[in-house]
């Protein structure tokens, strides 16, 4: 499972949501389930590109590889 970073990252830089939102164009439902790590989302790598340009940041640190729960048995 993938976990995104944009929202601590952009937190850091001292950037906000809107400021992110104008500087990348990127799309503001996306961008609002990025820094809500709403599961599923599908982000584009073009998407990835530009907000990591505005973050001045590589695109591999917007990444975060969580391990996967643990399964129960039923």
């Amino acid at each position: 499972m993938v976990r995104f970073c944009v929202k601590e990252i952009a937190q850091v830089r001292g950037i906000s949501q809107r400021q992110l939102f104008i500087k990348s164009g990127v799309d503001l439902k996306v961008l609002q389930k990025l820094y809500r790590n709403t599961p599923g989302t599908v982000v584009q790598t073009d998407t990835l590109d530009r907000l990591a340009h505005v973050l001045d940041v590589d695109v591999s640190l917007l990444l975060e590889s969580e391990p996967p729960g643990k399964k129960t048995m039923e």
